[in-house]
């Protein structure tokens, strides 16, 4: 039976479709569709009329203020959400990235897939589409062989927990539009560009508030200090695994409440409870650079496993270069 594959941009022709993986969901492509920059799209296969897999991209604006430069990339995370037998998800994917490639250089100057569970997968797949992988570093930390996540904590992480509790600090999750909204201008107030160089806007969170916090699918922790918010941390469950995707906190201006650090124990905290597996971290850097936030995280007990992550570039010339330095 012939694979078919439809490619859909306005959220509203979407059907109802199957799966568990929130990165590849219907919901997160309203999150990217309400988002200001954000123009999503999800590749779905079919066979004889039954979705045997889907991918979703978004495409956005990268600025970048040195050198100065607006350019539009496109992220996946993960190879896709499959409904077949492990040995056909290969061929699949195939079809779908070299879809996925059309439709998204049209647009956009890079493609990225990022936060691959295997990085073996498609390997053959992705060398026929012309991509180059890069070394990266992903961090997680296992939940499911500890009674209490501060086992593995560092002794001063544990100290800096109970300390910014004693001194007045609250986390608890998101209650409100209003708590999202205060949320997301600390977080941009603050976040630092070596977390991650880019920051959606408000209306991110605000949608994702709507679509997945009253579903289950995330979750949202703020750290709070006489009525004021201070830090917290965005997650996202997708099957066994959390992947904190935001985290920040006022730490100059409040740093005997160690907001940053309480918003991860949070999290932590929570997905123990609640039986997930691992939580990762998500943009922890380079593997041949020193990241502030990885030797940050790392202080809680996470194991750093090496991975890659695949790059198409719109221009042949220096996508070859770049083909032939990483090859």
């Amino acid at each position: 039976m012939p694979l078919r594959l439809t490619t859909y941009y306005p959220g509203n022709d979407i059907p109802p479709l199957p799966g568990t993986d929130t990165f590849h969901s219907t919901e997160l492509f309203h999150i990217y569709q309400s988002t200001p920059g954000y123009s999503p799209l999800l590749i779905v296969a079919s066979e004889d009329g039954q979705v045997v897999a889907k991918l979703l991209a978004v495409v956005r604006k990268s600025v970048r203020m040195f050198p100065p430069s607006i350019i539009r990339r496109c992220e996946i995370f993960g190879t896709g959400e499959y409904f077949t037998p492990e040995d056909r998800r290969e061929a699949i994917f195939t079809d779908m990235l070299q879809r996925l490639t059309d439709e998204a250089l049209r647009s956009a100057f890079l493609i990225e897939f990022r936060n691959l569970s295997n990085p073996r997968f498609a390997y053959k797949a992705f060398k026929q589409c012309r991509y180059f992988a890069v070394n990266w570093l992903r961090v997680r930390n296992s939940l499911h062989s500890v009674r209490r996540v501060e086992e593995r904590f560092s002794s001063s992480r544990v100290r800096q927990v109970k300390k910014g509790l004693k001194n007045g600090a609250t986390v608890h999750e998101a209650q409100s539009v209003e708590e999202v909204r205060s949320f997301a201008r600390m977080l941009h107030n603050v976040y630092s560009s070596k977390i991650r160089r880019h920051f959606p806007s408000k209306q991110f969170f605000e949608q994702l508030e709507k679509e997945t916090l009253r579903g289950g699918q995330s979750k949202m922790f703020i750290v709070e200090y006489r009525g004021k918010v201070i830090g917290g941390s965005v997650c996202i469950y997708s099957g066994t695994d959390v992947f904190l995707w935001f985290s920040g906190g006022m730490r100059k201006t409040y740093a005997l409440q160690y907001p940053g650090i309480l918003a991860v124990w949070k999290a932590l905290d929570d997905a123990h409870a609640r039986g997930y597996r691992h939580l990762e971290f998500m943009d922890v850097g380079l593997p041949f650079q020193r990241h502030g936030y990885r030797e940050f995280v790392l202080r809680f007990g996470g194991k750093q496993i090496s991975t890659r992550r695949w790059f198409r570039l719109r221009w042949e010339w220096l996508n070859n270069l770049l083909r032939w330095l990483y090859r």
